[in-house]
């Protein structure tokens, strides 16, 4: 990739992860290359925010039943 092609690609991502960053969706710079690339080989991006929201939605479960299993404290004893 030549320098300039290489400075506007740097530029465009930027500008997305700003974007990202205002509309709070916590993507990353690497998952939003991954996906800017993914719509560039054709690949439908309504398709992939998909399966992104579905991914999340998926990892939300798993994330609070762990957490909520880390921070419990066990149940006083009763006294008789």
């Amino acid at each position: 990739m030549d320098p300039e092609a290489a400075r506007t690609a740097r530029e465009s991502l930027d500008l997305v992860f700003h974007m990202s960053n205002i509309l709070e969706t916590g993507l990353d710079r690497h998952t939003l290359s991954i996906l800017i690339a993914l719509c560039e080989m054709g690949l439908n991006p309504e398709a992939l925010a998909a399966v992104v929201k579905e991914l999340r939605w998926e990892a939300i479960p798993s994330l609070s039943s762990s957490a909520s299993s880390l921070s419990a404290t066990p149940p006083a004893p009763s006294i008789p």
